[in-house]
């Protein structure tokens, strides 16, 4: 199904006759139901609303021209209610851009933006012009809509459709993920250098890939240059428009097929059984406060599709300047449609949203008790496949791990407390052996089974916001200076340790103890309940060089640095068995049935067993899951120690039923030739019961 026939109303007149002639063009009124702009056989229809114009005009411009060669009025019989509709025949789309003149009233205290001499982007094109190489500075007015013809073969390739507890996600950015040199893709930087890399994903065993944001965005908007390097908005959380892809991430320039490339992307990852997640911000945009352009939905309808104070300034519950009324019912309804639209149209199989707090907040900024966007996501009928993550915090305050609105536990979560309470664990904080046993059995404090399921959870330590999985066991503190900021941007809690050396060392001693805490962290991530999620490059050791808000750097900083893959490849088959260790293992994932033996399905144990009479000074833990797969009359046991203590110590492992015992799968302190054991007529046994756990490691065992 093609981009436009997918959104053409059921009901379409393909072959309207013309009304009148407007500015040379034959005209007639257009379909109102279709918001944007699509082609028709015989003419393009445009669609735009607004509550508060008093007049709109439909401005047409040769490509990269800076003044339109037609301006056509909408006459008031194209307007019903406050929706100018027209169809314009005889339009080459590959000829021309758009965009609107919107008149109105002029008051700011009101938050009304109107001025006829703005050149609007219309909020739902489905491609934009006036960006499409990265790196350039767009000119005023240049954010112009494009007309997108596309009918992509999808060749029959259908999504996975893997259950939430089934996937491991691999968050990265478009660009950072090839871009170096080093990573040896035709294309770097862009979908397809993504698509020359699906063999690695696939080896490496991750079933879902996040990308950051890819709507278009400005990453010119807070240009600027420090100690002689260019600084960009290089992360993407400035969205220009929601409904279309950002051009810059396309090798090839795709007139009136933008949005191509990035289908390929998606069904290439289905074809490999991977799901495609996007990092979606609807929380604020790129027009920023009082101070910043406007060329979108300020000069549509200020008032209405952003939350202002009495005043007419902007409230920032966002960090970015302006904050989105995403349960204004105007704007409630773009957010559900752009969302339809990139499931039907590119076929995404979830969505992470930035800030989702705010998408709970009232047209005053106070949260609500039933948000009806958040509703109507969770019930729509389109979305009823789709994953929807919720970072569920904003910046002004709200934070809502564990209790955002969740219908039909439609609703999981980034757990920023998984993340906090591991790496406190880890780095051997006292007082944590009971939270990181919530952590692991799916944080059943936070999301009570019988109310949010098995699936609400998604546990990370690391993501793009903060420090890589190498910069967290080597510095004790961000290093940020090279944003310009003198060091004071970014986290200050971020829970890490340097082993006792601040950044890169020659100590190996030092070195060693990092490699193992890594491997400690990404052991630990596997084994518990809820949906895994990573950051691209920490399977290698890749370092931002203790950076924890890269989101200005488009250089060495950000960018994998993919010959660390090779120096690190011990690292990267840890990452990887740990991976296929939680595949073969259903029972760390979800419910399964009962064991045979008297083991329950979950249970805590110290360094005796069955004991979870956890003090303050705690810090070995052992967790056992047990159950049957569905397939299997045999009990499947994993049991997990962790010994955060820096001394080594000696504990009873369970007793398991006659003629079993326990082996060793996986033990950190040994060295890259046994941390890991693929078959169990190699693992090392442990029949007397009796285990020595060496410092700062972990031990997983599984009973044969």
């Amino acid at each position: 199904m093609g981009a436009q026939a997918a959104f053409c109303a059921p009901n379409v007149r393909f072959f309207q006759h013309p009304m009148r002639e407007i500015a040379g063009y034959h005209t007639c009124q257009g379909y109102c139901l279709q918001n944007g702009a699509y082609e028709l056989p015989n003419g393009v229809n445009f669609t735009i609303s607004s509550m508060g114009a008093t007049s709109v005009s439909l401005l047409l411009f040769y490509r990269r021209a800076q003044k339109p060669y037609a301006v056509l009025p909408f006459p008031e019989e194209y307007r019903v209610g406050n929706v100018y509709s027209m169809i314009v025949f005889g339009l080459d789309i590959g000829e021309f851009e758009y965009a609107y003149s919107i008149d109105g009233p002029n008051d700011p205290a009101r938050g009304m933006l109107f001025d006829p001499k703005n050149i609007i982007l219309d909020p739902y094109a489905r491609a934009v012009a006036g960006q499409s190489k990265w790196g350039t500075k767009a000119i005023p007015g240049s954010y112009r809509g494009r007309i997108v013809s596309s009918y992509f073969n999808w060749e029959n390739v259908q999504s996975p459709h893997i259950p939430m507890q089934d996937l491991v996600i691999y968050e990265m950015h478009v660009r950072g993920f090839s871009k170096h040199e080093s990573s040896g893709v035709a294309n770097p930087g862009t979908f397809d250098g993504i698509i020359e890399k699906i063999a690695y994903l696939k080896d490496l065993g991750v079933n879902a890939v996040e990308l950051m944001p890819i709507f278009e965005f400005d990453e010119m908007r807070d240009m600027r240059v420090h100690d002689g390097k260019l600084l960009l908005d290089y992360w993407g959380y400035n969205p220009v428009c929601f409904f279309a892809p950002n051009t810059a991430y396309s090798a090839d320039h795709e007139l009136t097929h933008e949005g191509d490339e990035l289908r390929r992307l998606v069904r290439a990852l289905h074809k490999n059984g991977m799901e495609i997640i996007l990092d979606v911000v609807f929380n604020h945009t790129a027009e920023g406060n009082q101070d910043g352009p406007i060329f979108s939905l300020k000069g549509v309808d200020n008032s209405i599709y952003y939350l202002l104070a009495p005043d007419g300034t902007y409230y920032n519950f966002s960090g970015c300047g302006n904050t989105v009324n995403c349960n204004h019912p105007i704007v409630h309804q773009m957010i559900v449609a752009c969302l339809r639209y990139w499931v039907i149209e590119y076929r995404i199989d979830g969505f992470r949203f930035d800030l989702a707090s705010i998408l709970g907040r009232n047209e005053d900024g106070t949260p609500m008790h039933n948000p009806p966007l958040l509703e109507s996501l969770a019930v729509d009928p389109i979305l009823s496949k789709v994953k929807l993550i919720a970072e569920a915090w904003d910046a002004g305050g709200l934070y809502q791990v564990g209790s955002f609105p969740s219908r039909s536990n439609r609703w999981a979560e980034w757990n920023g407390k998984y993340r906090d309470d591991v790496r406190c664990f880890l780095k051997g904080d006292g007082g944590m052996a009971t939270q990181l046993t919530y952590r692991m059995l799916g944080s059943p404090d936070l999301y009570q089974p019988d109310e949010r399921g098995e699936c609400a959870s998604v546990n990370f330590i690391t993501c793009h916001d903060g420090f890589t999985l190498h910069d967290l066991f080597s510095y004790n503190a961000k290093h940020n200076e090279a944003n310009g900021w003198k060091n004071t941007d970014g986290d200050n809690n971020n829970n890490s340790w340097n082993c006792g050396e601040e950044g890169e060392t020659k100590n190996q001693d030092v070195n060693n103890l990092r490699r193992r805490l890594q491997k400690n962290a990404v052991t630990v991530l596997m084994c518990s309940r809820g949906t895994p999620m990573f950051l691209a490059g920490d399977e290698f050791g890749n370092s931002q060089f203790g950076n924890n808000n890269a989101y200005c750097q488009d250089n060495e900083i950000s960018w994998l640095n993919w010959d660390d893959l090779e120096k690190n490849q011990d690292l990267y088959h840890f990452f990887r068995y740990m991976i296929h260790f939680r595949k073969k293992h259903p029972i760390l994932r979800r419910h399964t049935r009962p064991a045979k033996s008297r083991f329950p399905e979950t249970s805590l144990h110290a360094m005796t067993p069955w004991d979870a009479n956890y003090q303050y000074d705690s810090r070995v833990i052992g967790v056992t899951f047990a159950g049957r797969n569905m397939e299997d009359t045999a009990d499947d046991i994993v049991h997990i120690v962790m010994n955060s203590h820096w001394e080594g110590h000696q504990v009873c492992l369970p007793d398991l039923p006659n003629g079993q015992d326990w082996y060793i799968a996986v033990n950190t302190f040994n060295g890259p030739d046994s941390d890991c054991v693929e078959e169990v007529e190699d693992m090392q046994c442990v029949r007397s019961g009796i285990l020595w756990i060496q410092p700062r490691s972990v031990v997983i065992l599984v009973a044969q």
